[in-house]
């Protein structure tokens, strides 16, 4: 996508999740987590901005280089379409 918008600060977001956690992005009163990533500091201070805004807990994940997102978008939609798991969850990122 970059590379087809020459100038363009792209961030990468609002991929990795279903549209129920689109629609309301809390379980149990806690924001789920919203990956992004880009190389733009204010582009992505504006996404992240975005995604707190509707209720996300934004989680920066480095440089567009890490668009290693889509895996992760396809994990979801595997455990939701054919894993078993149905569409009603999302991930959650726990520090000790």
């Amino acid at each position: 996508m970059a590379g087809w918008a020459k100038g363009a600060k792209v961030v990468k977001i609002f991929n990795t999740t279903g549209f129920a956690n689109m629609a309301d992005p809390s379980y149990g009163g806690e924001p789920i987590e919203m990956f992004y990533c880009g190389d733009d500091a204010e582009a992505k201070h504006a996404a992240a901005g975005l995604a707190r805004d509707i209720g996300f807990n934004p989680i920066d994940a480095g440089p567009l280089a890490n668009a290693l997102l889509e895996p992760y978008a396809l994990l979801w939609i595997w455990l939701a379409l054919k894993g078993g798991v149905g569409r009603e969850f999302a991930f959650k990122l726990v520090k000790r």
